[in-house]
């Protein structure tokens, strides 16, 4: 029962992340209305159960992203609000991050509709 509890906690955590992300970040929410379009498009498409789920996963990947992008980002503002070579190399890294899902998706895409 405790692990119920315990996975009960996490999953309204989690949520918790998902919806206050939603209303602060508007990268976030772009990138959920491109990837509901790219969904979209993946069922409509005549495409393999492998190249769907191939496009699917790299979407929510650039979701998992972003999300965690957003997370380092709050840290360190909320650390400190000075400007600091170390937190500009940080938050630069989480942006690359979303930056790289978001050319594994493209690139797959590609992959994808030329082959």
């Amino acid at each position: 029962m405790e692990f119920l509890r315990r996975l009960k906690l996490r999953c309204i955590w989690s949520w918790a992340g998902v919806t206050a992300t939603w209303r602060t970040e508007h990268s976030f929410r772009s990138w959920v209305w491109a990837n509901l379009i790219s969904a979209a498009l993946a069922f409509l498409l005549p495409l393999s159960p492998v190249e769907r789920a191939v496009i699917l996963a790299l979407g929510l990947l650039i979701l998992a992203a972003e999300l965690l992008n957003t997370a380092i980002e709050d840290a360190i503002d909320y650390i400190s609000t000075e400007e600091h070579p170390l937190a500009k190399r940080a938050k630069d890294a989480g942006s690359a991050g979303v930056a790289v899902a978001s050319i594994a998706a493209g690139v797959a895409w590609a992959v994808i509709l030329i082959g």
